[in-house]
């Protein structure tokens, strides 16, 4: 149980028992003979306290731990190269589907397991996760350690300033809408009017890289939740009010395969695309904007297209923007 540890709150900002139970222990800790602990941390806090907008603090050590061999191989999890990422650019990922778990983009690019490094070397990945998080105390070590930074524009932007290139910006584009359509056999994005990442990227003249996760929507079952439905209604109603969603789901046990909050281990192929040059264009014109916007989802089509073959998927479909 221990390797979902991180992936289980879906780095979209869902709730995650690790991060209530820093909370709790940094206020405890203020009523015990060990209080120095946390007034310590606090001054520490404090000067840290804009460490994760600026690219954060990953620590190797954390991402090449063996227990995300064993998360790994799970599944398993695979990265599938199409193109070369010159290191003299910087990217913008979009990673889709969100699925429920996030799987493929955290294994993928906040682990060492699956190759990243050496596929693409020269890049250093960044996956952006709910500011919420990054305000626990304790906890915000923790998840910086693995290289995820906070989902803002500021936090976003640190890395694609640099001039030098090599940095790669992974967002999870569809967040947490799109996890409420995580059901099996389904290829519903929401993207057709996200258009923020695309913006970001003209104003930094960042490279655009469409990636498909094949195999991220096959983890869970889930409640029925339609569009109509009384219980989407629900779901999107607590979503805009938390800005989080709460998709009902099940898979397995740890001893029995017929019910329990454990993934199924169904392979996940991440598949990268070959990238989509972006001229800087700091002030972007609406038409500019859908143009390129329209040109990424034509892109990412193309990539699911030509590789769904490949991984069980059913040659007559297709993918839904939304």
């Amino acid at each position: 149980i221990k390797m979902f540890d991180l992936i289980a709150h879906r780095q979209r900002g869902d709730s995650h028992p690790f991060s209530p139970t820093c909370i709790l222990l940094f206020l405890y800790l203020l009523f015990t003979r060990f209080w120095l602990v946390s007034v310590l941390y606090a001054v520490w806090w404090f000067f840290d306290y804009d460490t994760p907008a600026r690219g954060g603090r990953r620590v190797s050590m954390v991402c090449e731990l063996k227990m995300w061999k064993y998360m790994r191989d799970y599944f398993p999890i695979k990265l599938v190269k199409t193109a070369d990422l010159d290191p003299r650019h910087n990217y913008i990922l979009g990673f889709h589907p969100h699925g429920v778990l996030v799987a493929g983009a955290f294994t993928n690019f906040c682990t060492y397991t699956t190759g990243f490094r050496q596929l693409f070397p020269g890049l250093t990945s960044y996956l952006l996760m709910l500011p919420l998080w990054f305000r626990a105390p304790f906890f915000r070590d923790y998840i910086m350690c693995a290289g995820l930074i906070p989902s803002d524009k500021k936090s976003a932007s640190y890395p694609l300033s640099k001039k030098r290139g090599g940095n790669a910006v992974v967002i999870a584009v569809g967040g947490a809408p799109e996890a409420l359509d995580a059901h099996p056999g389904t290829y519903t994005l929401l993207l057709a009017k996200k258009k923020g990442f695309i913006k970001m990227a003209m104003e930094h003249g960042a490279h655009l890289v469409p990636v498909f996760s094949f195999g991220e929507n096959e983890l869970f079952d889930q409640v029925g939740n339609q569009k109509g439905t009384w219980l989407r209604w629900l779901q999107e109603r607590l979503q805009r009010i938390m800005g989080i969603s709460l998709p009902l789901f099940h898979a397995r046990g740890i001893f029995q395969y017929s019910f329990g909050l454990l993934p199924y281990r169904k392979p996940i192929s991440t598949v990268v695309g070959r990238p989509i040059r972006v001229e800087r264009n700091e002030k972007p014109s609406a038409e500019e904007l859908d143009a390129l916007h329209q040109l990424y989802m034509d892109e990412l089509s193309n990539l699911f297209e030509e590789h769904k073959g490949n991984y069980g998927v059913d040659k007559d479909t297709q993918l839904s923007f939304v």
